[in-house]
């Protein structure tokens, strides 16, 4: 089987190259880090299998799938899908992937991935699947997470990842929402424990975030931190609360005295 990974981050490429490299079934991998790459390859080459990681800066894997069904490519490539993110595996199989990845993903989840795909002929390919593996079930039919607010005498219900920070503000606190901010009577302790199975983390007695939503962290002397949020808004993260900082990541790589006490 010939294979293209198609990710931009060079870990998940190394991570990926290993595996396939040791597979006996594996006659000759390559890798795209960009949509523009990708379709260069697969002008030039045929393949069996695309390994697609889903976000993408310039292009996402959907649109790319898109543009490749309105073009005459070697040979139509099963497609397995890898995210981060659980809901995009429906748009996986309505794009007709055989199966989909979480990240981080274990060598075996990427092994069983390759086994489903291997085992779909070529006449399958390019047809939709007429069923869903199991694991679908739960995401389709689970509801996506709100949380209700009281705001200028209504109710509403918001997502709570569309909550970028919570900062106290005297009995209140002040809710950042993609959508605007709305002004709370309720404490932060209480707040931060709500929100804490969605990703919150303390980073300063009057300041949550959420962690999905921090893109830099920066040290600052003596022992504090800079967050920087998506959208430029920054946040000090105090010597209290920097233990915290651990849980922005599954992993770290090459920072080990980063966060370490001073």
């Amino acid at each position: 089987m010939r294979v293209l990974i198609v990710d931009d981050e060079p870990l998940a490429q190394n991570a990926l190259a290993g595996i396939l490299g040791k597979r006996d079934d594996i006659e000759q991998f390559d890798i795209a880090g960009d949509a523009v790459d990708a379709l260069e390859k697969l002008n030039k080459n045929a393949y069996d299998l695309l390994l697609l990681d889903i976000n993408m800066p310039e292009m996402s894997r959907i649109e790319l799938l898109d543009k490749l069904q309105g073009q005459r490519i070697r040979r139509v490539p099963s497609v397995v899908f890898m995210t981060a993110h659980e809901e995009h595996a429906i748009a996986a199989f309505e794009k007709h992937a055989v199966d989909y990845v979480l990240k981080p993903f274990s060598s075996e989840r990427i092994g069983e991935a390759l086994d489903v795909a291997f085992r779909k002929t070529e006449g399958e390919r390019p047809a939709k699947l007429i069923g869903s593996p199991p694991q679908l079930h739960d995401i389709w039919h689970k509801p996506s997470p709100r949380i209700g607010i009281k705001a200028k005498g209504r109710l509403l219900f918001i997502n709570p990842a569309d909550i970028a920070a919570v900062e106290a503000q005297g009995n209140y606190v002040l809710l950042h929402h993609q959508s605007g901010s709305y002004l709370l009577r309720d404490t932060i302790s209480d707040v931060g424990d709500r929100l804490r199975p969605y990703g919150f983390l303390r980073i300063h007695r009057s300041v949550l975030v959420n962690s999905a939503s921090v893109e830099e962290v920066q040290p600052l002397p003596p022992g504090e931190y800079s967050i920087r949020l998506k959208g430029g808004k920054q946040y000090t993260v105090t010597r209290t609360y920097k233990k915290n900082l651990a849980s922005l990541a599954e992993s770290w790589i090459g920072t080990d005295a980063f966060l370490a006490d001073k």
